[in-house]
C-alpha cells in the first residue's frame, strides 16, 4: 500500500516534472519572441509614459495659459468674446480646435455651452455640453442641469426633467441639489404635474432646510398646497 502511494506520488512528480519540461523547451525554443513581447509591453508602457509627460501635460499647460483670457470674458459675461475671441486672444471654439484632446480642451466644451446657453442658442450650447465629459463632482451635476435649463428653454419639458434627474443622480450635495430640485419643481409646474413640483420643494426643505434661498421655497410649497 505504501509502495502504491509512494508510486502515485512519483507518478506525480513526474508529469509536473514532464510539464515543466515541456515549459522550459518551448521558451528556449522560442526564447526570443518571449523577449520581443516583454520588450514590446515594456515599449508601450514607457512610450505612453513619455507621451503624457513629455507632450500631454506640456500642451495641457500651454492650453490652460492660452485658455485664460477666454476665461476672464466668461467671468463678465462677454459670452460672445469668451467663445470667439477677440483677435488677439484665442476663444473656447479656438481651443477646442487645437487642443481638444487635453483636460484644458475638454474644459472648453463646458464652458462653450454654458455661453451659448446665456446668448440664447440652446440647440448649440446642448450639443457642446453633450461633449463635456468629467468625474468632478460638482461640474458633472451642473453639466446636466444646464443641458435640462436648455431644454427647458426650448420648452421640450420631458427631455429637460430627464437631464435635471441626471443631475440629481450624479452627485446629492448641499450646492447643487436644491438648486436643481427648484428647477425640476417648476418644470413639473409647467406642465400641470403640481404633486411632484411640491415633492420636489419639499425634498429641498427637508434636506436642505438652510439653502440660501429657502424662503422662496417655503412660499412655493404653500402655493403649491392650496
Amino acid at each position: 500500500m505504501v509502495k502504491d502511494k509512494k508510486h502515485a506520488k512519483n507518478e506525480g512528480f513526474g508529469e509536473v516534472e514532464e510539464a515543466l519540461t515541456k515549459t522550459e523547451q518551448f521558451l528556449e525554443k522560442h526564447l526570443n519572441l518571449v523577449l520581443y513581447v516583454i520588450a514590446g509591453i515594456i515599449i508601450v508602457i514607457l512610450g505612453f509614459l513619455g507621451i503624457k509627460r513629455y507632450y500631454v501635460s506640456p500642451r495641457n499647460a500651454e492650453a490652460l495659459e492660452l485658455m485664460f483670457p477666454a476665461q476672464n470674458y466668461f467671468e463678465i459675461d462677454s459670452f460672445s468674446l469668451a467663445v470667439n475671441g477677440d483677435g488677439v486672444s484665442l476663444g473656447f471654439l479656438d481651443i477646442i480646435d487645437d487642443y481638444g484632446s487635453t483636460k484644458a480642451g475638454k474644459l472648453a466644451n463646458y464652458y462653450t455651452g454654458i455661453s451659448y446657453l446665456h446668448m440664447g442658442e440652446y440647440d448649440v450650447a446642448i450639443e457642446y455640453l453633450s461633449k463635456f465629459k468629467t468625474s468632478d463632482i460638482l461640474l458633472e451635476p451642473l453639466k446636466h442641469s444646464a443641458i435640462g435649463d436648455a431644454y427647458s428653454e426650448l420648452e421640450e419639458y420631458n427631455k429637460a426633467i430627464s437631464a435635471y434627474k441626471k443631475s440629481l443622480e450624479a452627485n446629492d450635495n448641499e450646492f447643487t441639489t436644491p438648486l436643481i430640485e427648484s428647477k425640476l419643481a417648476l418644470v413639473y409646474e409647467a406642465i400641470g404635474e403640481k404633486d411632484k413640483a411640491l415633492n420636489a420643494l419639499k425634498s429641498v426643505k427637508e434636506k436642505y432646510p438652510s439653502y440660501s434661498d429657502i424662503v422662496n421655497i417655503e412660499k412655493n410649497i404653500a402655493r403649491l398646497s392650496q
